[in-house]
Order: C-alpha cells, then structure tokens, then sequence
C-alpha cells in the first residue's frame, strides 16, 4: 500500500513539474519539451501549430 502511495506522490509531482516547466517556457517564448507535453496529453505538433497574437 505504502509503495502504491509513494508512486501516486511521485507522479502528482512528475506532472506538476511539467505543467510548470510548460508553463514557463510559454511564457518565456521557448518551446517546451516533448516529453512534458505528452506527460500532460498535450500533442507537441498541434501545440507547436498555436499562434499568439
């Protein structure tokens, strides 16, 4: 139970390490790493595609 509970933890953080880091490098004008979009579920092509105005 213990070991289910720490690797529940350990992606709660993997995935809000990503949203941040893809958070930043938007803001930053960067393109964010392939592998945080897809631990998102975000397509890279398709976000790459997104304009801003």
């Amino acid at each position: 139970m213990s070991n289910r509970f720490t690797r529940g933890i350990s992606e709660f953080f993997d995935i809000m390490g990503s949203a941040v880091a893809v958070s930043a490098a938007t803001r930053e004008g960067r393109q964010a790493r392939t592998s945080d979009l897809q631990r998102l579920g975000i397509d890279p092509q398709r976000f790459r595609e997104i304009k801003r105005f």
